[in-house]
Formats: C-alpha cells, sequence, structure tokens
C-alpha cells in the first residue's frame, strides 16, 4: 500500500543531545563520498550482472524507488534492487514478511545476502544517505513520531545502523502471518530506541564499529559456504 508523504518540517529545537563539531561532519560526508564512489567502480560488475538477472527473471524496472523520510523530514526516492513483483505494496503490507509471495527468485538471493541495498551508494553520493545512520522509514512511521523521537530525522539516515544489526534477518523476526503489525508492535519500538541512542552517541569511532560489524554479517554466509565447500573438497581428496 502506497502512504502519501506527509511530513511536519523538523523544529529548530529537535536537535540531538550530541551535537558533532563541522569539521566532524565535514570529514564524515567526504569519507562517504570518497566510499561511494570507489564502491560503485569497484562493484560495477556485480552490479551490472544484478541488473540483467532482475530484467530476464521478471518483468518490471531494475531499481524499486521507493519514498522515505529523509533527514530534516524531507521526502526522497531509496535506490534498491527490485526484489519483488511490480506494485507489491499496492498488493500487500509494507513489511515483508517470511516466505512472502511478492519476492522474485532473484529477489531472494538478493536479500539474503543483503545485495539488494547496494544502489543506495547512489543514495550516498546524492547526499541523501551516509553509510552510517538510522535506516529511513516511510512516512506513515515516521508522521506517528513523538517530539523526543524526530530527533532521529536531524541526522542523515543511513545504508546501515545499529537496528540493522540487531534486525539483520527482519523476515525471520517479523514472520509471515502478521508481518505488519509485529513490526509495528514489537520490531519499530525497539528500533526507534536504538536510533535515538545513536544519534545521541554517534562518534566517528562508534560509525567505524557498525561498519565493521555490518560487513562481518553481510561476509558470514558467503565465507561460511567457501568453508564448507574446500572442507567438502579436501574429504573427497583425502
Amino acid at each position: 500500500m502506497t502512504h502519501p508523504v506527509i511530513l511536519r518540517p523538523l523544529p529548530a529545537a529537535e536537535t540531538p543531545a550530541r551535537r558533532r563539531p563541522r569539521r566532524a561532519l565535514v570529514a564524515k560526508r567526504t569519507i562517504d563520498v570518497a566510499g561511494a564512489a570507489i564502491g560503485l567502480a569497484a562493484l560495477a560488475p556485480l552490479l551490472a550482472a544484478i541488473a540483467v538477472a532482475i530484467r530476464v527473471s521478471s518483468p518490471g524496472p531494475i531499481f524499486y524507488r521507493g519514498v522515505r523520510t529523509g533527514r530534516g523530514g524531507r521526502p526522497f526516492r531509496i535506490f534498491k534492487f527490485r526484489s519483488m513483483v511490480v506494485n507489491a505494496e499496492e498488493i500487500g503490507s509494507v513489511t515483508t514478511g517470511k516466505d512472502d509471495p511478492r519476492i522474485t527468485r532473484v529477489g531472494h538471493w538478493l536479500r539474503r545476502n543483503k545485495l539488494d541495498e547496494l544502489p543506495q551508494l547512489i543514495n550516498v553520493l546524492l547526499g541523501e544517505m551516509s553509510f552510517v545512520g538510522p535506516r529511513p522509514e516511510v512516512a506513515a512511521y515516521t508522521d506517528r513520531y513523538t517530539e523526543e523521537e524526530r530527533a532521529i530525522l536531524s541526522v542523515r539516515p543511513g545504508i546501515t545502523d545499529l537496528a540493522s544489526l540487531e534486525f539483520h534477518d527482519l523476515q525471520e523476526v517479523v514472520g509471515s502471518a502478521s508481518p505488519e503489525q509485529v513490526y509495528r508492535s514489537d520490531v519499530l519500538p525497539r528500533k526507534i530506541a536504538l536510533r535515538l541512542q545513536y544519534v545521541r552517541q554517534r562518534s566517528f569511532l562508534g560509525d567505524l564499529r557498525i561498519l565493521s560489524r555490518t560487513l562481518r554479517l553481510v561476509l558470514a554466509k558467503p565465507l561460511e559456504k567457501l568453508r564448507w565447500r574446500r572442507s567438502s573438497l579436501a574429504e573427497r581428496d583425502s
């Protein structure tokens, strides 16, 4: 279901408890731009292969461009590789549950390996997102933020955050029976608490820790499969 974007401007009084020096903000933005540019260049062959796989496996566009709430409450369109059927939000809930029939065959693989998020490097280059920051939500959720919670919107949203690490397998958490209800009642409050914690305590070293944990999490499954294959080959040759 598509929700209208109705956002209140962020009042000046709604500022995070921890203000970062301008030098730190400039440094973070510089790292974001350099990292996104290098990432897009280095991953170009993989991105092209994924685009082809999406194009030939299901009808529809390569990218999903959903509206999210950005810094200052401003809406922006997020880039993701399309992992669901066209108009998925019109035929189901905003939250994707376990074994959701709207997910395409290629989409299952993309989501399992977090590869559908890679195009958000474009959002980072455009200044709409950062590598680390509160994950952006739809207006249906952010419009209901309390005054305290709207501090989350005082910083640039990110590709990864503390909540992403805790709920890295969200589809398993929300299940298949009532994913939207579970998300709103159980998951979203915890995500909001973690995002407020980030806003109040954010630092350069903290961002590095989140990035490091994210990389370890994303690479864990491929490395585990590689070790298993090597072990199987070794047993076969022995």
